[in-house]
């Protein structure tokens, strides 16, 4: 379809800033609205490049503000969304889970309302894409073993918590209501701009300090990552080719044990930076784990492979190159959101408006 008018919600965050992108660049005959209300982990500086493009809109506000949501989806005719809008971080989640909930679940129920009464029944050519977690369905073993798409929901953080009810309330409404409708679930994303409160860039930023380099437990938990161009790529593909009431799991293939990620990463860190080969190992601090700390994360992305022809196309390594090289070609980027600057500066800018 072309001349499509699309509301990515969360698209100055890291995920969202790589889709906004791809879809604005890949789709010029597409309008692109970008939502976001800007909390600490959304930065237009990820967006500069693509911000003049006349087939984007940027839109301050909170998913979950009703008002804005109604006069957004009527004043740009929206006839799909991409929500990616979330808080996302496990250890914020344990210290405030309401705000998880407020966001997370609340936002997402109040998106959903407003498409529905925008959309009144007439469907055709409507979707609701909804951008979910692996962490829904609990912790698996070491092993062999891979969630699918039918594994059990069974949440063990209000992250995942949150998540786990805002999947179930898409759901709902693609059965109650007949609106069309996808999820999917993703592994761990890295690549460039990440906020540096997550592991692969905080670590690179620590390394860079010599600061510390804080290791939950003994570093045996196991994730599944997934370079987020990659990710984006599967977001393009399933919105346009997936099908409604459909679940897809969206995963790397690409399991490492955290100390080994980290271990890779001080030697990836040292060589482009020019230090001794292990000079920063004596920087991995072991710390008391985090409550609820599931132990391995692996996805099987068969169906969509199968059913779309997507894989992923980066081999870790290569990703972590590329992704390291970015953080250290791109220090005043990640200086400015250590010193809250960047804040500062899109605070100003909407204030002055």
């Amino acid at each position: 379809m072309a001349n499509r008018n699309i509301l990515i919600t969360g698209g100055a965050g890291f995920i969202g800033s790589h889709v906004v992108r791809l879809m604005v660049n890949n789709h010029p005959d597409y309008h692109i609205v970008n939502l976001d209300k800007l909390t600490y982990a959304g930065n237009l500086a990820n967006l500069a490049d693509i911000e003049h493009k006349t087939n984007y809109t940027f839109v301050k506000g909170d998913i979950c503000d009703i008002d804005l949501m109604r006069k957004v989806f009527a004043g740009h005719d929206i006839d799909g969304v991409i929500h990616l809008a979330a808080e996302s971080h496990v250890d914020r989640s344990i210290t405030d889970p309401f705000i998880f909930a407020r966001t997370n679940v609340m936002g997402t129920l109040t998106l959903l309302q407003a498409a529905r009464e925008r959309w009144q029944g007439s469907y055709e050519g409507k979707l609701f894409y909804h951008i979910s977690t692996d962490e829904v369905y609990g912790a698996l073993p070491l092993g062999d073993s891979l969630f699918t798409e039918t594994t059990r929901y069974d949440p063990h953080s209000p992250y995942s918590a949150s998540k786990a009810s805002s999947d179930h309330f898409v759901r709902a409404y693609c059965d109650t209501y007949g609106m069309p409708a996808i999820v999917t679930n993703c592994s761990n994303n890295y690549g460039p701009y990440q906020f540096p409160e997550k592991l692969i860039p905080l670590f690179i930023n620590n390394i860079r300090h010599r600061r510390p380099l804080p290791v939950y437990g003994s570093g045996d938990n196991v994730r599944d990552w997934l370079y987020v161009e990659d990710h984006a790529r599967a977001i393009d593909l399933i919105f346009h080719r997936g099908r409604s009431g459909q679940t897809y799991n969206i995963g790397g293939f690409n399991q490492w044990r955290n100390i080994d990620l980290v271990k890779l990463l001080i030697k990836t860190v040292d060589r482009l930076s020019g230090n001794p080969e292990g000079q920063s190992l004596d920087l991995i601090t072991y710390v008391t784990d985090r409550a609820g700390h599931d132990l391995r994360y692996a996805i099987d992305s068969s169906k969509l492979k199968d059913e779309l022809g997507w894989q992923p196309s980066i081999r870790f390594e290569q990703g972590m190159e590329t992704t390291v090289k970015w953080y250290l070609d791109n220090t005043a980027w990640v200086d400015n959101i250590t010193s809250g600057e960047y804040e500062n500066y899109y605070r100003t800018m909407y204030e002055n408006r």
